[in-house]
């Protein structure tokens, strides 16, 4: 958000208003200190001719900065960015009088070196921006005069003529795009005598003469690693130690004001890069209850150990355990807060254990005693009780199974087991000839249920694994295949096997949220057929769209009992598969088919309650 339009936004701050830009005209006359504006004769009288020579208006920087990055324009600007009718070959909008042979050269090269990216409405932001930067890279390799720098500060004062839509990208990729040159040696001395037209640029920014955006205030900064000195140096043309701390009270006055119009992650990167002294512990408590937790963290940094631990403190109240615990760890805060690290460890299996990753739960507990413990009490309390005996078994941990009475060993009668839905048999297919047979049963069937699982993986970033194991079942047995040890052994056979079920016009393949599972079996087994058209789908998800709670919550509605839904994210990978692993995924799927036999003649149950819709209509062929 532009400065004048962040500090105006509130019409109904009317005392607010008269007083910020009051106080906005002073400082944009020749940037007032505490003594008065500063002239072009006192400029000159401190020795300082490149900033004597530069202009004080508006209008007059424009024209200079014009002057220096026209030769860039036609190469840059012109090629780089699309008009708002989207040709991005548009002619600019203001006139460069005698260029029509230049523009047209230079309009041939820039076609030539972005041919690569994509139409306008085509792919995405991330990959043309990164087209875009590496051609400013290039043109600024070339050194610019009178340096990359310099020329980029200069840019900068007219990138606001582009307009609106395209001032904040464009100068982002102008800042970025100078990065890899600070550690060139040639150009050294550009930056140096750049900070300082970089530090006028940073105040006629504040003062709202040149219309940036906050977030680009704050790009200059870092990029330009403007220091207090450089602001005095803009402000008064010395860096004396009187002009350096009048130039802090100069910019204290541009805190105050960001932070009435609360712009504060702005006003605490002034705040700490400054070392401006302007607030008290209130101030805290205001950037954790508007939820800006960085800027806070970064102003309790800047005050010292004591506002780190009231931050600390704060995180606390509010359940923010990890953030709390990261600043103990980086500040060495333990003594004070002795017990957060193992209470967020604590809240850390609490919420694997709720995403059924029992697994990577078990990872994180095995090196404490005292956390396996805790992970054990999880598994009884969700009702998990073969993750308990297999844990108890494990780490040699004693009394939990036999301390439990009836009442919490039946707590997962609120769910759905084999029993309930009358299953009759559970077949695990692992070898060709089972495969077959089990093929044979299946297309005798007219409904089956499909579903699949695969072992989770939880690293950013990371391909997910293969799919494990499909299961089909209809209403009497359910089919359990090893896919990984079927495709080892005979992918062809499997193949061949697999499209007389998916391919079946005969039969109607139930699912639910069918797409993630269909795009997993096509990126596992890209080279089998089988998972790569389909015909008779029938996705339950989109019957129920305005259910909740997945499965389990629309088995709960439909047939009165859930799913348990702990052994979800467990190791699907692992062979033998225990007998509740095996009865989790039969179930996943032959409750598709008890759902469907529910509700296929009632077409009251649709897309949202009292709207009729035909099942049929969902088949995909």
């Amino acid at each position: 958000m532009q400065f004048t339009r962040k500090i105006n936004q509130d019409k109904n701050k009317t005392k607010k208003r008269k007083k910020i830009p009051g106080l906005l005209q002073t400082l944009k006359k020749g940037r007032a200190g505490p003594e008065g504006p500063k002239t072009e004769e006192h400029r000159r009288a401190n020795g300082s001719s490149k900033l004597a020579k530069a202009p004080t208006t508006t209008s007059g920087r424009v024209v200079v900065a014009a002057a220096v990055v026209r030769e860039a324009y036609y190469s840059v600007v012109h090629e780089f960015l699309p008009s708002p009718t989207h040709n991005p070959r548009k002619t600019p909008s203001f006139p460069l009088p005698g260029r029509d042979s230049h523009r047209k050269r230079e309009r041939l090269r820039g076609e030539e070196d972005l041919a690569g990216i994509p139409a306008p409405g085509t792919d995405k932001a991330t990959p043309k921006f990164k087209i875009l930067r590496l051609e400013v890279k290039r043109a600024l390799h070339n050194a610019p005069q009178p340096g990359p720098f310099t020329y980029v500060v200069q840019c900068m004062y007219i990138v606001p003529l582009l307009g609106q839509t395209y001032a904040e990208g464009f100068s982002h990729m102008l800042i970025s795009s100078l990065r890899h040159l600070k550690s060139v040696e040639s150009v050294q001395k550009d930056f140096l005598e750049a900070k300082h037209l970089a530090a006028q640029l940073i105040l006629d920014i504040l003062a709202s003469i040149v219309p940036h955006e906050e977030r680009i205030l704050v790009k200059l900064l870092e990029a330009f690693d403007i220091e207090l000195r450089d602001m005095a140096h803009a402000l008064y043309c010395s860096e004396s130690d009187e002009d350096i701390v009048k130039a802090r009270e100069h910019l204290k006055q541009y805190v105050q004001c960001l932070m009435e119009s609360e712009s504060y992650a702005t006003a605490v990167n002034l705040i700490t890069r400054f070392s401006i002294q302007c607030c008290d512990e209130s101030f805290l408590t205001k950037l954790i209850e508007g939820n800006h937790f960085e800027a806070a963290e970064k102003w309790a940094v800047f005050m010292g150990k004591e506002m780190i631990s009231l931050i600390v403190q704060k995180y606390l109240d509010i359940k923010k355990l990890k953030s709390a615990n990261e600043l103990i760890i980086q500040h060495d805060l333990t003594k004070e807060f002795p017990d957060v690290n193992y209470l967020y460890k604590e809240s850390v299996l609490k919420k694997l254990a709720e995403k059924g990753c029992w697994d990577i739960a078990e990872v994180r507990a095995k090196k404490e005693t005292k956390l396996m413990e805790y992970l054990v009490y999880l598994a009884m309390e969700a009702g998990y009780m073969e993750k308990v005996e297999e844990l108890c078994r494990r780490y040699s941990l004693e009394g939990y199974v036999n301390s439990l009475v009836p009442e919490e060993i039946c707590c997962g009668s609120d769910y759905l087991d084999l029993k309930t839905l009358i299953l009759e048999d559970i077949i695990w297919v692992d070898e060709i000839n089972g495969l077959l047979n089990a093929i044979s049963y299946i297309e005798a069937c007219k409904i089956i249920g499909v579903d699949c699982e695969w072992k989770p993986n939880f690293e950013k970033g990371s391909k997910p694994n293969k799919v494990s194991i499909i299961q089909i079942a209809s209403d009497k047995k359910a089919f359990i295949f090893d896919l990984i040890k079927l495709y080892e052994d005979d992918p062809k056979v499997l193949d061949s096997c697999f499209r007389r079920i998916m391919c079946s016009s005969n039969i109607l393949k139930l699912g639910y949220n069918l797409q993630c599972d269909l795009h997993q079996l096509s990126q596992s087994y890209g080279e089998l057929k089988c998972f790569q058209c389909y015909e008779m789908l029938l996705d339950i998800q989109k019957l129920f769209k305005g259910a909740t709670g997945g499965l389990s919550g629309l088995s709960k509605k439909i047939l009165g009992a859930g799913l348990n839904k702990t052994r979800r994210n467990s190791n699907w990978e692992q062979r033998p598969l225990t007998q509740n692993q095996k009865e989790y995924a039969a179930l996943d799927a032959v409750v598709l088919v008890h759902i469907f036999h529910h509700v296929k003649g009632q077409p009251q149950f649709g897309v949202t309650e009292g709207c009729k819709v035909e099942w049929k209509s969902h088949i995909e062929a």
